[in-house]
């Protein structure tokens, strides 16, 4: 891996007739890439952070309300269709 000098990008090695860089090298990538992505995070600001926590519970809570009903539904229909053992 090798950092482009025209975009700045870093591009994995052997596109261009470079040498493969060594087993350190490559974890010094890996760790600036990872820092580089981490610059790109943006955090939500407070409202946005308590609407995106609304919608998960909302959607959690729907979810659950399937489940149940499907799992009322499933035991419902095998009670009639087998009858209750006496």
């Amino acid at each position: 891996m090798v950092q482009d000098a025209a975009s700045g990008d870093i591009v994995a090695a052997g596109t261009s007739g470079e040498k493969k860089p060594g087993f350190f090298a490559r974890i010094v990538i890996f760790f600036r890439q990872v820092i580089a992505e981490l610059r790109k995070v943006v955090t939500p600001t407070r409202s946005e952070l308590l609407k995106f926590t609304a919608v998960v519970l909302g959607f959690v809570v729907v979810m659950m309300a399937l489940v149940y009903g499907l799992d009322y539904l499933f035991s419902w229909v095998t009670t009639v269709v087998f009858g209750v053992p006496a």
